[in-house]
């Protein structure tokens, strides 16, 4: 997915004169639609059903009514809140010719107050007021968000839904492992193939079976969980296949040449394809960002502190970056990155290596963007010597 450098601004000339500017607050039951007609003094709002055939008949009649005052709509600006309904809406009125940016939630700036009123009818002016800055150029109104391709967002589900399958699966096990400790059993796996069987034959500290309707509640947990186990199989066999057969798209060649470095696997190495490498992202600065591996100052007056991580970016590559800085202490010992952080760790106080742990997350990071891009191998990591070995 290719990001603009210049998201934050649009670099078009805004003639107020000859452009239609609409913004829709979206919700599952209802549209409000509000638009700023050139030539006309009002400024309407329609409330209606979500559907985007009669949106395209509402912005047909608005054009009619600015060309009814003499006026020649020559631009059509249409833009919506990123959220649940994703960026179907703006693939299909591109694919009618109609200009539609996606305004990144986090961009707009609300009141801090408590209690402050919100309403549909307040979030459209809200969006209009950052919409109308945006398009006259100026820094700082609203980011907007790259649209990606039906391609793009499919190819991230596989590396999404695995990893929910993988949290249901924790969820599922710690569960049966608590129904076992409520009866004092101890030392039961049921991540084992053979734990279904073992049900049978489990006592409890007083010499008695498994009461009927645990072993019941136990095997069918049991059964649900070969099934999840089996999905999770299935999704990376099918990623498996899918590089062997490909291998030409440029996400599969960064995934095999991510795949080479010791230590960083192929669930991973996909994952970052997928949600931050394929980015067009303009420096090393922007990639930490994306992230949220970048901290949060807070300064005024005679004040210094810091306040930790932002938390504002991609919370996926967040948490594998720094799940692969302690892979990488174990894998990767005689890197620079990793001779850079026993350096500052040396007191071995867990306070420092925890800090210090996230800056080598972001490091690590900006060195893997620059070799899927770039094809530079940080200095001292470890590479595999043959063909990448996906497992």
């Amino acid at each position: 997915m290719t990001q603009s450098a210049m998201a934050g601004r649009s670099t078009k000339a805004f003639d107020a004169d000859a452009t239609l500017v609409v913004v829709v607050e979206m919700s599952r039951s209802v549209w409000l639609v509000a638009g700023l007609l050139p030539g006309i003094e009002r400024r309407p709002l329609k409330k209606m059903t979500p559907d985007e055939n009669e949106l395209a008949l509402l912005l047909g009649r608005w054009r009619g009514e600015v060309a009814a005052t003499g006026r020649c709509v020559r631009r059509v600006v249409v833009a919506y809140e990123a959220g649940r309904d994703g960026f179907w809406l703006a693939r299909w009125l591109r694919a009618q010719e109609v200009e539609c940016e996606v305004i990144h939630a986090s961009s707009i700036a609300v009141s801090r107050d408590r209690k402050r009123a919100k309403t549909d009818r307040l979030d459209t002016a809200l969006l209009m007021r950052a919409l109308l800055g945006w398009l006259r150029g100026e820094q700082g109104h609203c980011t907007m968000v790259s649209v990606p391709s039906i391609e793009e967002e499919d190819a991230k589900r596989p590396t999404r839904e695995r990893e929910n399958l993988v949290g249901e699966r924790t969820r599922l096990i710690n569960r049966m492992k608590g129904a076992m400790a409520r009866l004092g059993i101890r030392g039961f796996n049921p991540a084992l193939r053979k734990a279904e069987g073992e049900l049978e034959d489990i006592r409890t500290p007083e010499g008695t079976k498994l009461p009927p309707n645990t072993l019941a509640e136990l095997r069918r947990d049991t059964a649900r969980l070969r099934i999840i186990e089996g999905q999770i199989r299935e999704i990376e066999q099918g990623r498996r296949e899918r590089l062997e057969a490909a291998g030409s798209s440029e996400a599969d060649a960064m995934v095999s040449n991510l795949t080479r470095v010791v230590g960083l696997g192929l669930e991973t190495a996909d994952m970052l394809v997928h949600e931050i490498l394929l980015r067009n992202l303009r420096d090393r600065r922007a990639v930490a960002r994306y992230a949220g591996l970048t901290g949060s100052p807070n300064e005024s007056g005679g004040r210094r502190r810091e306040r930790g991580l932002s938390r504002a970016g991609n919370a996926r590559v967040r948490r594998g970056m720094v799940h692969l800085a302690w892979r990488f202490l174990v894998f990767q010992k005689d890197s620079a990155l990793v001779r850079w952080f026993r350096q500052r760790t040396a007191d071995g106080r867990v306070r420092t290596k925890m800090a210090m742990v996230v800056a080598l997350a972001r490091k690590l990071l900006v060195a893997l963007w620059r070799m899927a891009r770039t094809g530079e191998v940080p200095e001292g990591v470890r590479l595999r010597p043959m063909a990448p070995v996906i497992a």
